[in-house]
């Protein structure tokens, strides 16, 4: 299956858009699909060979699983590189613009899941941080 790759422009300072995506108590806050989710306890050494942990659940109880990894790459506010724990590689490049810092995530698809579904609920996951992030400046 081919690589699935997404894209968002948030309306805020490289620096900024770096601080929220890296640190644990602001992943808590936009780190779901929709508002019938959340992250519930996130672990993150950022740095190569540091392992993350994002436990992410519905609200209802009725569902969630554990996102986890380890660091490949950590090029500080330029790229974040990691292998998922079923092996599967994703990379995220954040870059400067005039209007704001573009982040590109790329990942390999879990098999067995419709590539489509899954870059849906990455371009969710991607919606929520905006949101987050240009509601906070």
């Amino acid at each position: 299956m081919e690589n699935i790759t997404v894209n968002i422009l948030v309306h805020a300072p490289l620096a900024e858009v770096w601080k929220y995506w890296t640190e644990p108590s602001h992943i808590l806050n936009w780190n779901q699909p929709s508002e019938d989710w959340h992250t519930s306890r996130v672990e993150n050494d950022l740095r190569v060979g540091g392992s993350f942990l994002y436990v992410m659940e519905a609200k209802d109880g009725s569902g969630g699983f554990d996102f986890t990894g380890v660091y490949d790459v950590v090029d500080h506010h330029r790229e974040i590189s990691y292998t998922l724990t079923d092996g599967r590689t994703a990379t995220n490049i954040f870059t400067q613009t005039e209007t704001g810092t573009t982040i590109t995530e790329t990942f390999e698809p879990e098999k067995g899941q419709p590539a489509k579904d899954q870059e849906l609920f990455c371009t969710a996951i991607l919606e929520c941080f905006k949101k987050y992030v240009e509601g906070l400046l």
